[in-house]
């Protein structure tokens, strides 16, 4: 178990959020981050959730673009070291499994995270990958990583699904407002009608505050949020999130250290560990086995 930083203060869920990262089993569970939105901070919740699991687990974990889009996406969370990106990850194709050169691709955030950031150019040799491509990159990629962090587009096309599907925890980010609430319910719900009951049952929602209050009405779509989805969690207003600049979770506002935790916290409580391990910390939480 890693030294809990004093950003992140003492008790009982963050203890037991340290001990179960450092209990995680070998398999490398995958975090899915998707919305029903565009524009809610998906690549800025990755990047802050990423970096404090990479506090937590003992092992290096990994963050990959996943949008396929030549913009935004994970580069502006990061500082870059190299000019390396999920382009040169999908040339190395089956080298990425011997884990060095899955290290020298990556970018490292201030925690400790790697990042493998998207491809920004659009050039006969260099260009964001397929889908197949990239399925490809993240399976070789589980096999160096303890754990995957996944920044997805919008859940509105069906390869978008097919990773949800996949995924050990999926995360669903929606903005604080009515609407944006009610579409992420409406997700769910299509989720379940498609055959996809198990991404909706285990589904983590998160939503980020755009201003320093919540409107009642939005709390009351949360509240029925929680009804539908595994775990709701609101991230306050933070103006470090809202910036387009490497992202430490250290150095954000208590309060959203906070709902961090509790989203790092409802992530790990579903993801496999060894039971032995976890039960040192007489914690009631379930250990992703059922």
């Amino acid at each position: 178990m890693r030294e809990i930083p004093r950003e992140f203060g003492a008790g009982t869920r963050v203890e037991t959020l340290w001990w179960r990262a450092a209990s995680l089993r070998a398999g490398c569970p995958l975090v899915c981050v998707s919305s029903a939105d565009g524009g809610v901070g998906r690549s800025a919740l990755t990047a802050a959730l990423g970096g404090l699991l990479a506090l937590a687990v003992p092992d290096p974990l990994v963050a990959v673009d996943a949008t396929l889009r030549p913009w935004g996406g994970l580069e502006h969370r990061v500082a870059r070291r190299s000019a390396f990106t999920v382009w040169d990850a999908v040339i190395a194709d089956t080298g990425l499994a011997g884990g060095d050169a899955a290290e020298r691709l990556m970018q490292v955030g201030p925690t400790g995270l790697r990042v493998l950031v998207g491809e920004s150019k659009l050039l006969a040799q260099r260009r964001p990958p397929t889908w197949p491509e990239l399925f490809g990159v993240i399976g070789h990629l589980r096999s160096v990583y303890r754990l995957a962090l996944l920044d997805l587009p919008t859940a509105d096309t069906t390869p978008t699904w097919r990773a949800l599907g996949w995924s050990t925890v999926p995360v669903l980010v929606s903005r604080a407002t009515v609407d944006a609430v009610q579409h992420t319910l409406r997700l769910l719900t299509h989720m379940r009608s498609a055959g996809l009951s198990h991404v909706a049952d285990h589904a983590v929602v998160v939503v980020m505050a755009n201003s320093p209050s919540t409107a009642r009405e939005v709390r009351a779509a949360e509240h029925l949020a929680r009804q539908t989805a595994a775990a709701l969690v609101r991230v306050p207003y933070d103006p470090m999130l809202a910036r387009a600049d490497p992202l430490d979770p250290r150095a954000l506002s208590k309060a959203t250290r906070s709902a961090l935790t509790e989203i790092a916290a409802a992530v790990i409580d579903r993801c496999p560990v060894d039971p032995a391990a976890a039960s040192a910390t007489d914690s009631p939480a379930s250990n992703g086995e059922d």
